[in-house]
């Protein structure tokens, strides 16, 4: 599946030194639009990941009191384990 993204052409100001990091970094056969669409797209990518990590850390932080209930009732039927005559 080969679908074409349309882009829109944008001006930023970005610090020499970082432009000669980023050129070091690409060389000099490759499109600084291209490797800086590339980073922002990973970072952003990397924010959902850790947005969608933290809500669900909410989630099972807000459930563990419940959970702990029931592993503690669930040991209680648990018969106990002699280990004396394993030797």
């Amino acid at each position: 599946m080969n679908r074409s993204i349309t882009k829109a052409k944008t001006s930023i100001t970005l610090s020499i030194p970082l432009l000669v990091q980023i050129d070091k970094l690409i060389g000099e056969h490759a499109s600084r639009s291209a490797y800086i669409e590339k980073v922002l797209s990973d970072h952003l990518r990397d924010e959902a990941r850790q947005a969608i990590y933290e809500r669900d850390l909410q989630i099972l932080n807000d459930s563990a009191d419940y959970f702990n209930r029931e592993m503690e009732d669930v040991l209680r039927y648990q018969a106990p384990i002699d280990y004396s005559g394993t030797e």
